[in-house]
């Protein structure tokens, strides 16, 4: 760590094991993932605040590479376990390590990106029924034919319903080969 960790404690005497069982939690948080470039714990007593009544509230705060950062500011209200103070640490500094887990993948870009299939508009939808055109988000149209809706929702598609689809190349060009109605667009009658 470049700065050595801030704990402070508020409204309870500064005790010599307690700074050391802190002290020892970010330790093992930085020997595990070495990017903490400062932190801060705050250890409230119980009391201090109605909001929590008689549970201890711990606050940490790590400040990582790149302006990032982990906050762990809230104590669970109903959680009477946190009446105890090792508990109270323990399960603070548990979801911190989960928070720089996840903000740690960020940074060295391990975090998977999950795109869902396009959403596109409807535009036109022939008259007598069999077919339609679907305006992708970047201006395209494409064509669709009743039999590529799922569940049989064709006939409840109006222009500018808002659809999912998966495009493919049909023998005239591109097509939605999948075609599913978004929303509560649904409503049976």
């Amino acid at each position: 760590m470049e700065t050595p960790v801030e704990i402070d404690f508020q409204g309870m005497a500064a005790n010599p094991s307690v700074r050391d069982t802190l002290a020892k939690h970010v330790t093992q948080l930085e020997e595990r993932f070495g990017r903490i470039t400062a932190g801060r714990v705050v250890l409230k007593a119980p009391g201090e605040h109605q909001r929590t009544g008689g549970l201890y509230e711990i606050n940490i705060r790590l400040m990582l590479p790149e302006g990032r950062e982990v906050n762990i500011d809230h104590t669970a209200q109903d959680d009477e376990r946190h009446s105890d103070l090792t508990f109270a640490v323990n399960d603070a500094f548990k979801r911190a390590r989960r928070q720089l887990q996840d903000q740690v993948r960020k940074l060295q870009g391990q975090v998977k990106h999950h795109d869902g299939p396009p959403i596109g508009t409807v535009v036109e939808l022939d008259p007598v029924g069999e077919f339609g055109f679907i305006e992708t988000s970047d201006g395209r149209e494409i064509y669709f034919h009743r039999n590529s809706v799922l569940d049989g929702e064709f006939p409840h598609l109006v222009v500018n319903s808002r659809v999912t689809y998966a495009e493919e190349m049909g023998e005239k060009g591109p097509q939605a080969s999948t075609v599913k109605l978004m929303g509560k667009h649904k409503l049976r009658t």
